[in-house]
């Protein structure tokens, strides 16, 4: 019998409450979204918090798939990179407007998908959402995770 990997799990788990096309098409903007909001958020409070935010995650990626963890890491680099170019004034009210309005994006994601989010049963996967939109890129380019 196959051994079943922690991430094949858990992509599945997540895919559960994400079949509806109009869900997963919001997921697909609003989950990059959210991602480099909420480093945006921790930017405002210090650079080295978004980084140490962002060293952790990859940390957890690299557990699950390295190459979902390259994926991620190019990811948050470009993500840093952007908030590092913007003006530190704009970062905060930014960042917190599109971080709410992305949330809200996902909620109406779910009522039309009629399941509640993943992260209500088990916050790991709050972490998941970006490798379930990545997953698909790489499937796309026929890139093994």
């Amino acid at each position: 019998m196959p051994q079943h990997r922690t991430i094949d799990t858990l992509l599945a788990k997540y895919s559960e409450s994400h079949l509806h096309p109009t869900n997963e098409l919001i997921h697909f903007v609003c989950v990059p979204v959210i991602m480099f909001t909420l480093l945006g958020l921790l930017w405002s409070l210090h650079p080295l918090v978004a980084f140490a935010f962002a060293a952790g995650s990859m940390w957890y990626y690299l557990r699950l798939s390295k190459p979902f963890a390259v994926g991620m890491f190019m990811m948050a680099a470009v993500m840093l990179s952007i908030l590092a170019a913007l003006p530190q004034a704009a970062i905060l009210p930014l960042s917190l407007a599109i971080f709410v309005l992305a949330w809200i994006g996902q909620f109406i994601g779910h009522k039309i998908e009629g399941k509640k989010p993943s992260f209500f049963e088990d916050l790991r996967f709050l972490l998941i959402g970006p490798l379930f939109v990545l997953s698909f890129l790489y499937r796309r380019l026929h890139l093994a995770y």
